[in-house]
């Protein structure tokens, strides 16, 4: 009886890598508490959502991860987060309520600040001074917004 079990389990098992690395999914191999699995944690607009997948519940360490990896893709989508393997950062801590935009009082200037499709940090500024506070800020918004759309974009090709 179990021969025939593990034959049907692994005939519905499709082909999964679990050695390759999954965004946002953690293996998790506890030997003293018998814990064996794959832990999902989705992250956006400061909320955070996860859910763990047991092998022995799930038919096994690919049927977990193929489990889990659906989980993310779904959790995702309903939140409305984009389906990226990069590293995407969806709360400010600059003060203005927007990613990669700060005020500098000192400079005067709105500095603005993106990663690169090479993966290096790109700045920019915006002169208060010259633009004043309003449109500047409105301009630096914008430089952010069209730096992370083409990095977005690209896919993972960069």
């Amino acid at each position: 009886m179990r021969e025939d079990k593990t034959k049907m389990e692994e005939a519905t098992v499709q082909p999964v890598a679990p050695d390759e690395k999954h965004k946002d999914i953690a293996r998790i191999d506890q030997l003293s508490k018998r814990t064996h699995g794959w832990y999902v944690r989705v992250r956006f607009l400061g909320k955070t959502h996860s859910k763990f997948f047991s092998d022995r519940k799930c038919g096994g360490r690919e049927n977990s991860l193929k489990t889990a990896v659906e989980w993310r893709n779904k959790m995702e989508k309903k939140l409305g987060k984009v389906r990226t393997n990069r590293h995407m950062v969806t709360v400010s801590n600059s003060g203005t309520g927007v990613v990669g935009v700060r005020l500098n009082d000192k400079l005067n200037r709105y500095e603005v600040s993106w990663v690169t499709l090479q993966g290096k940090q790109g700045k920019t500024s915006v002169s208060i001074t010259k633009h004043g506070k309003k449109e500047a800020f409105k301009r630096a918004c914008a430089i952010r917004q069209d730096r992370e759309k083409l990095r977005l974009e690209s896919g993972d090709k960069a």
